[in-house]
């Protein structure tokens, strides 16, 4: 059997939980489909000494001339079973790649089962009411982080439910404890959890980095404690308010273009008013809600007396650690709305979608400096504007050239400030560029625009990761820049599509991980596992390179205080690391963060207290001589 062959007869599968590129079938569904494609199934398990006993479910790529067969031991015995091993063969390469995850803490599970089973089977309306169960407490309202175990754990945890032996549903509140310090019997002072500032709070250093403590947006504060926040923005003159329960209780609640809710949802012990504050916040929002959580992992936790579904702390204050999906998943679960991850627990929930759109677009739209290499004398013969207007002109039309390599394309008219004066002075903004693609060299310009390009690809793919909607709306700046790279809005999704599918294979990274350390010329790169380099660097590496990571830093956020980035070549991870004293000869490195893509997941390590921080030595080959 060809791949031709193969994709149509997958085509005509009508069964079968049904994926954009690829369907997955219970074993006992495969005498509902053509049986050229269960024989091939199963000489090619034969082939590979895989026994039925050991696979029960197949997936059918629809793309690819591949298929794997995936094991799930429970699949009829719990509810939502795991993964413990799977073999991905490719039919063209006549490869195989198994991957082992019995022994794994946070393995691959499903969920609706019913959708993998022949149609009638006897435990289909079984399986219905477990997925009716879940859809009725919001849990399938975004599939994009419950694939793995901990994540599944974690948002059915945020639900105020908990999973029996036999995986069902039940409520917190019937949940029998072992443990009689799971009780608390004293009364939380939420009063005691605000806290003394002598800079600027992590959430409010976040939107500073992007622009929007810039004066031009009013600013609502919601539960300010003790305001050292808004203090430090009333001496910049900012249009800010605040309100707190107990610390200013008088405070103005009057709708704004930001809200800023930090640091409050993780001190509230009750479940329900933990969300009604969220919703709230968001109500006050007429733009944008900045949500920031603490963060910390199980190891940090357990020190603490366990309490509802937080902890108690010395001070009999409660609090609700997250993890980075896990408070994700609950702001997007609650608000039914796109969470911008820009910190460690720091996230931007955008009203206006216009603004999240350009806000996004900023992100990929790398800050290069562009330097021009040549010069090209004009022709006396060439009827384009003479050298000496251009001359006479030059801080001006050396402006519009800036503007044209930033943009990667010719200015519209709102795009350039001075554009009347181009326009006067050369007639058009078309004349103008056509005088210095003369007076400068194409070279320059077609460089620019190949990497305007690639950004506007990275964007488009990390929506497709994102899952985000399609909008209807988009700023007219990306209007232009749709029209003038690609042939439609279709073709770049289509790019941008076969663009992030690519970095889903471990050769993909591989190369580009080799090109970026041939192009740079630095990092440190360990052949066939992975490449780490400055993240000044993240405009020039490869556009596959940079969806790669991009991944992972749409779950972690703003690269502020990391300097280095490694690329995992074949582990499906991304790894970054910051460091205290950069610009000294020994770097020390304070901290860790381990973003594993497969598993939409992020381990924390940091380097301070008791521990002593692990000295870089050779800063220098990570820098371009």
């Amino acid at each position: 059997m060809d791949f031709v062959e193969y994709k149509n007869l997958i085509k005509e599968i009508n069964i079968g939980k049904q994926l954009p590129d690829a369907v997955y079938l219970h074993q006992f569904a495969l005498d509902h489909i053509d049986k050229k494609l269960v024989d091939l199934t199963l000489r090619v398990a034969t082939a590979l000494n895989i026994p039925a006993k050991n696979w029960n479910l197949v997936k059918f790529y629809k793309r690819d001339f591949k298929l794997t067969l995936l094991h799930y031991p429970d699949f009829f015995d719990y509810a939502y079973p795991a993964l413990a091993k799977s073999h991905t063969i490719d039919l063209a390469k006549l490869s195989v790649r198994d991957a082992d995850y019995s022994k794994s803490e946070n393995p691959p599970i499903l969920h609706r089962k019913e959708t993998f089973l022949p149609p009638n089977h006897e435990a289909e309306e079984h399986f219905k009411a477990i997925t009716a169960e879940g859809e009725a407490i919001g849990l399938y309202s975004n599939p994009r982080t419950i694939g793995f175990k901990k994540n599944w754990a974690r948002l059915i945890s945020s639900k105020g439910y908990f999973l029996d032996e036999a995986g069902r549903l039940n409520p917190l509140a019937d949940q029998k404890t072992e443990n009689p310090a799971d009780t608390f019997e004293g009364v939380v002072e939420r009063h005691r959890t605000a806290i003394d500032r002598n800079q600027l709070s992590a959430p409010m250093q976040a939107l500073a980095r992007h622009n929007y403590l810039s004066g031009d947006y009013s600013l609502l504060d919601y539960g300010c404690g003790k305001g050292d926040d808004l203090r430090e923005l009333e001496a910049h003159g900012l249009d800010c308010s605040g309100w707190d329960p107990v610390h200013n209780p008088e405070g103005c609640l009057a709708n704004s273009d930001i809200v800023n809710l930090g640091f409050v949802l993780n001190v509230i012990e009750d479940r329900e008013e933990r969300t009604e504050t969220l919703k709230r916040a968001w109500d006050y929002s007429d733009q944008l809600l900045a949500v920031s959580v603490m963060i910390a992992g199980d190891r940090f936790i357990e020190q603490f007396q366990p309490y509802k579904d937080g902890i108690i702390t010395s001070r009999n204050t409660f609090q609700k650690y997250y993890s980075q999906g896990e408070i994700r998943s609950y702001i997007e679960t609650s608000l039914e709305e796109s969470a911008i991850a820009v910190g460690q627990g720091i996230f931007l929930v955008f009203k206006d979608k216009i603004q999240e759109q350009n806000f996004l677009i900023e992100r990929q739209h790398v800050q290069r400096s562009w330097k021009q290499k040549t010069l090209r004398e004009i022709k006396r013969k060439e009827p384009s504007l003479k050298k000496d207007i251009i001359d006479k002109n030059i801080e001006l039309f050396t402006d519009f050239w800036k503007t044209s390599l930033e943009l990667g394309r010719i200015p519209a008219n709102s795009e350039f400030e001075f554009s009347d004066q181009i326009r006067r002075i050369a007639g058009s903004h078309n004349k103008a560029h056509q005088a210095l693609i003369t007076h400068f060299g194409l070279e320059l310009f077609e460089e620019a625009s190949e990497k305007r390009r690639e950004d506007l690809l990275v964007y488009f793919a990390l929506g497709l990761f994102e899952k985000r909607k399609v909008q209807s709306k988009m700023p007219d700046s990306l209007k232009r820049d749709i029209k003038a790279f690609f042939d439609s809005y279709k073709s770049v999704i289509d790019e941008a599509r076969a663009l992030l599918f690519s970095v889903g294979e471990n050769e993909t990274i591989s190369k580009a991980c080799n090109k970026a350390y041939e192009t740079l010329q630095c990092g440190h790169m360990m052949e066939g596992h992975s490449y780490t380099f400055h993240k000044d660097y993240l405009g020039d590496i490869p556009p596959e390179l940079r969806v790669y990571i991009g991944c992972a830093t749409q779950l972690y956020g703003d690269l502020e205080e990391i300097q280095l980035i490694k690329a995992h070549m074949r582990s499906g991870k991304v790894s970054l690391m910051g460091y205290k004293h950069w610009d000294s000869e020994t770097p020390l490195l304070i901290e860790r963060i381990k973003i594993k893509l497969r598993e939409l997941d992020i381990d924390f390590f940091d380097y301070v207290g008791d521990y002593t921080p692990p000295p870089l030595e050779g800063r220098d080959i990570y820098l371009k001589k």
